[in-house]
């Protein structure tokens, strides 16, 4: 399945996001759009990091997507465990870049069938994991 864009995703992505939500191997798993723009690819995936871990090591300049394995407490409930869908596009990245990865964010996310909550970020504030918990416990609870 192709985007707006054109651009398509790579079964290697879907084979890695399926080790992450049904294995639950990874942390979190990072794709980028490939370089000659055709092909949402894996960039990485880490099988141990914490949330601060994978907030600090995204790029300043350049857009990624993401999906990380976000654990976060609900009080009396206990804990909770979902994958959350990041799309980083800093203010700093190209706008021809920032425009390729907005058209071709649909088709991933189509792919990555069982992903929850969606956060978009220009800013490394906006990825505080203050932020996203409320940002999760608000969809459970409204």
């Amino acid at each position: 399945m192709s985007s707006l864009s054109g651009v398509t995703v790579t079964d290697d992505v879907v084979a890695e996001f399926q080790k992450i939500k049904i294995g639950k191997k990874y942390s979190y798993i990072q794709m980028k759009i490939s370089d000659d723009k055709k092909v949402i690819e894996m960039e990485k995936a880490v099988d141990s990091a914490t949330y601060e871990d994978f907030v600090h090591q995204l790029p300043d300049k350049i857009c990624r997507y993401a999906v990380f394995d976000f654990k976060y407490e609900l009080g009396d409930s206990g804990t909770r465990e979902e994958l959350v869908f990041i799309v980083w596009c800093p203010d700093t990245a190209p706008i021809q870049m920032k425009m390729l990865y907005a058209a071709s964010k649909d088709a991933l996310k189509k792919k990555l069938v069982g992903v929850g909550q969606e956060v978009q970020a220009t800013e490394l504030s906006e990825l505080s994991k203050h932020d996203v918990t409320e940002k999760l416990k608000s969809r459970k609870y409204s």
